[in-house]
């Protein structure tokens, strides 16, 4: 009888159900990403305007009529924050992030990524949902929030290493770029929500508190649909079809059912393992630079107001969505046709997601005030960025589909590093608001793109390790061609 329900609900979703994992590890992604952004802009209209008559920028630009106009004019709810509190509060979050990436992907392999993405996401959102309660209540002390983003952070740092265990149980070769593109440029999607809806929103209502109640409900909903439609792998999903199954387990029988034990010295011990932490950091710097501190930067140098602001520092990850997806299905089909190797194709989109950006930020920093030129060079500057994602963010499926988890964990863990850092850098180079202290900024993010760039076409591999087989690595545990 059981059997037979379980045939019944495999009709009704005709939708094969990696492609539903898919979808939902995608609106996870996107729903991590509106949580964790969300404060970029708020921050904009959570601070009292600054003093600033002690300095004079001759190149400032000059605010035109819709111009930076404040819409929070409640004094009660306007904190004095200094650009690097400011900074400190804005890098808090990857301070819990970067901790639980581990123990996140370790959990994800050893009792299924169900759980360990799902309830990651559910403390986020409950987190963000009680934010305004704790700034209100401690009267805007920068000390308590910055406590409450490091445990908003320990919660979505399962989200990566978690998605790439489920990835690797369900998505077969031929689909590993598609999908996994899908899922990871959830980030765009939901920063272009985050800033878009962020900015109208407070505009609306002239209050930075919605912004947090809204993405914090939505995470919440997620939670509820994921424990409903997911499952960790293909044997515990109740009613996916035996079509379906069959095909998963012929494409994936190097994946182990099983969760052997982690060769933890020959990870730490491999080079392509090392040249893909340093892409990642390359693609966080830059990322993480434009994701925090882009709004800043429209806001304090091209003085672009909050509802202004959220539309324009939304269009750059339109366009790098749009590039991210359709590079992902290109990069499958020259692989599949066999126009290029695994390698090669890694590398190659790797390398254009780093020169792009890397020369197209150092042009936006140059536009001076031709706000648009500006937008339109940052515009494109995240379109080349988006073939990042069909490049290295999937490379450690291609390394180690039995220990994508843990792999995932450490390299999104070392790189999301950057994000302690940049948020404070930013603040601490740019305590004027000036042009000339912002360009400082994308001259750093200039060298970091293309150093971290050099390391991965170097030394890093589409190739899958030796010590991803369990009896392989029985046999050859002093080998290590890496």
């Amino acid at each position: 009888m059981l059997k037979g329900w379980r045939l019944t609900l495999s009709k009704l979703f005709f939708i094969p159900q990696r492609y539903i994992l898919g979808i939902m590890g995608f609106l996870a992604v996107v729903n991590a990403y509106t949580m964790r952004v969300s404060l970029s802009i708020a921050i904009t209209e959570m601070v009292a305007p600054p003093n600033n008559t002690h300095s004079v920028d001759p190149d400032a630009c000059i605010a035109s009529d819709s111009g930076p106009k404040a819409s929070v004019t409640d004094k009660n709810i306007l904190y004095d924050w200094d650009e690097k509190t400011q900074g400190l509060i804005l890098s808090s979050f990857y301070w819990g992030y970067v901790v639980s990436h581990l123990p996140g992907g370790i959990m994800a392999e050893r009792f299924g990524g169900k759980y360990s993405l799902g309830l990651g996401i559910l403390s986020t959102a409950v987190f963000t949902l009680i934010t305004p309660w704790v700034i209100y209540a401690t009267g805007g002390d920068w000390k308590a929030l910055v406590l409450l983003r490091v445990i908003v952070g320990l919660g979505e740092g399962t989200t990566y290493p978690a998605l790439n265990a489920l990835l690797a149980k369900w998505v077969p070769l031929g689909e590993r770029a598609k999908l996994g593109t899908l899922v990871y440029a959830g980030s765009q999607i939901g920063t272009i929500v985050s800033n878009s809806i962020s900015g109208a929103l407070i505009n609306a209502t002239n209050d930075w508190a919605a912004v947090f109640y809204l993405f914090g409900s939505l995470g919440i909903l997620w939670f509820i649909i994921w424990v409903l439609l997911c499952y960790s792998d293909p044997d515990s999903h109740p009613f996916i079809s035996e079509k379906e199954k069959m095909f998963l387990k012929k494409e994936l029988e190097n994946v182990h059912k099983e969760s052997p034990a982690i060769p933890w010295r020959q990870i730490w011990t491999s080079t392509p393992l090392w040249a893909l932490v340093a892409a990642q950091v390359g693609h966080d710097w830059g990322f993480f630079t434009m994701v925090t501190d882009l709004p800043k930067y429209m806001s304090d140098v091209l003085k672009f107001n909050v509802k202004e602001n959220g539309f324009w520092s939304s269009i750059p990850y339109v366009v790098m969505w749009l590039v991210s997806m359709g590079s992902g299905s290109l990069c499958d089909w020259l692989i599949t046709r066999g126009y290029m190797r695994i390698t090669f194709a890694r590398k190659f989109f790797t390398t254009v997601a780093s020169l792009g950006p890397a020369i197209f930020i150092m042009i936006a920093s140059y536009s001076g005030c031709d706000r648009y030129l500006t937008v339109a060079m940052f515009t494109i500057a995240m379109g080349f960025m988006g073939t990042f994602y069909c490049g290295m963010k999937v490379n450690a499926l291609d390394l180690s589909p039995n220990y994508a988890g843990t792999l995932m964990a450490i390299v999104n863990g070392l790189g999301a590093i950057t994000g302690i850092f940049t948020p404070y850098l930013v603040g601490a180079l740019t305590e004027d608001h000036t042009l000339k202290q912002w360009r400082v900024v994308f001259w750093i993010t200039f060298a970091v793109f293309n150093v971290s760039n050099v390391i991965y076409a170097c030394f890093g591999s589409g190739e899958e390790q030796w010590w991803n087989d369990k009896e392989k690595n029985k046999g050859e545990k002093e080998k290590d061609p890496s």
